[in-house]
């Protein structure tokens, strides 16, 4: 047997040498295919997004509030579960929230406390904060003094059954399967989905191993951006009728379409009324 091995290692050797030959690496690379769950079917922005798909770094979230309001639609929040397991998000809706002088911010008046630390922090830190006793949202602080941006829609893209999996922990007695347009249509359900729970408070978005953001495909233009009133903030003068909350129109997965404003907006020459 030996001479045969020898016969074989020989030919192995000749062929490695040969610059025609692929690198047995290369092979590997050739012979190795994405398993079923690493391609979503069911998103267009998933053609050439993991090819893409370095993190948005500190530089991106250290822009003033409204910019980074708006400059979130179209990006892509990532959220890698224990199991390994990630899901992948479009940002579709979000709220502006200025610090001091907005009545309508938990930092009103330059307020700091335990609770919201977070948005004090350095643009890109987590602000997680507990609504009804049982909900929660998820903010990113920005520039300025107590300044954060509320993520309230996103468009699922990857990961879509683990997002009904945590969504429906959360919900009581028997219940039909959620759409996947139900799935994270609003601040508390976007936090169910991705499994995000005061843990996540004050982690950096730049940094953190578990949740992080992406460069999304397909950026929306001015054009498609519609800025309306902020939702359910109560009386708060002219703070709650200030345009601060900013969605894609057209999409589906947004919580609340403004089409009052949609129609002055295109009446104004914002955008055509398709």
């Amino acid at each position: 047997t030996m001479p045969r091995k020898r016969k074989l290692l020989a030919q192995l050797s000749a062929l490695q040498s040969n610059p025609s030959f692929p690198p047995l690496n290369a092979l590997e690379k050739l012979s190795s295919t994405p398993d079923g769950d690493s391609s979503p079917k069911n998103s267009k922005y998933f053609a050439t997004q993991k090819k893409n798909s370095s993190r948005l770094e500190a530089d991106f979230f250290n822009q003033p509030c409204i910019s980074l309001a708006k400059s979130f639609l179209g990006q892509i929040l990532v959220r890698k579960l224990p199991d390994g397991r990630e899901l992948w998000g479009r940002i579709v809706e979000t709220e502006a929230y200025l610090g001091g002088e907005d009545e309508a911010s938990h930092s009103k008046g330059g307020k700091q406390t335990l609770r919201n630390a977070a948005m004090f922090m350095a643009p890109g830190t987590l602000y997680v904060y507990q609504i009804y006793g049982i909900y929660f949202c998820v903010n990113v602080s920005s520039q300025g003094e107590g300044a954060a941006v509320l993520l309230r829609s996103l468009e699922p893209l990857e990961g879509l059954e683990a997002m009904r999996e945590l969504r429906s922990a959360s919900r009581k007695g028997p219940r039909k399967p959620l759409k996947d347009g139900q799935l994270c249509n609003g601040p508390s359900k976007l936090c169910q989905a991705f499994g995000i729970d005061k843990a996540f408070d004050q982690r950096d978005l730049a940094e953190d191993a578990a949740i992080w953001m992406v460069p999304g495909q397909d950026l929306p233009g001015e054009q498609d951006v519609v800025a309306t009133t902020r939702i359910g903030i109560g009386n708060r003068g002219e703070w709650s009728q200030k345009p601060l909350r900013f969605y894609l129109r057209g999409n589906k997965f947004v919580s609340v379409v403004d089409k009052k404003m949609e129609r002055e907006m295109g009446a104004s020459g914002h955008f055509s009324c398709a």
